[in-house]
């Protein structure tokens, strides 16, 4: 069975190549990208705040704000950046009394393409039966 870089179910992924020639050292590429998404994030939506966390072992949680984290996940030189909602038990306690599971999906929704313009370099077009992701180039915007 293939695989692919991990992220979060329900969210919106931008997907990035980990720049990694040999001059590079993929730790340190790998930092300055975690450091672009935090900056860049948190001033294109400043309800984010620093978090350090995971969901299961592969998608590091970077940003955090009422509805929503925002990390990133690698494997084999692609990077995956992404918004999910919530799935943390403060979360869901907030939610039983004011629910905000549907803000939030709502919410990403509506930042999920300004994330993908942001940080996407690739567009996963489809996946093998063996579950190994296919990408294309992003169109620049002129």
């Amino acid at each position: 069975m293939g695989r692919s870089v991990s992220y979060p179910t329900g969210s919106v992924v931008a997907f990035r190549l980990l720049e990694d020639g040999e001059d590079d050292d993929a730790d340190w590429v790998y930092k300055c990208l975690v450091d672009e998404i935090i900056d860049t994030t948190k001033a294109s939506f400043p309800s984010f705040e620093a978090f350090d966390g995971w969901r299961g072992r592969e998608d590091r949680i970077l940003l955090r704000n009422a509805f929503a984290d925002c990390g990133i996940s690698t494997y084999s030189g692609l990077a995956a950046i992404w918004i999910a909602p919530r799935d943390d038990a403060l979360f869901w306690e907030a939610d039983s009394s004011r629910p905000r599971a549907a803000r939030a999906r709502h919410w990403i929704a509506q930042v999920g393409p300004h994330l993908e313009r942001l940080f996407g370099e690739l567009k996963m077009v489809g996946r093998f039966s063996n579950g190994e992701a296919i990408f294309e180039r992003s169109s620049p915007c002129i």
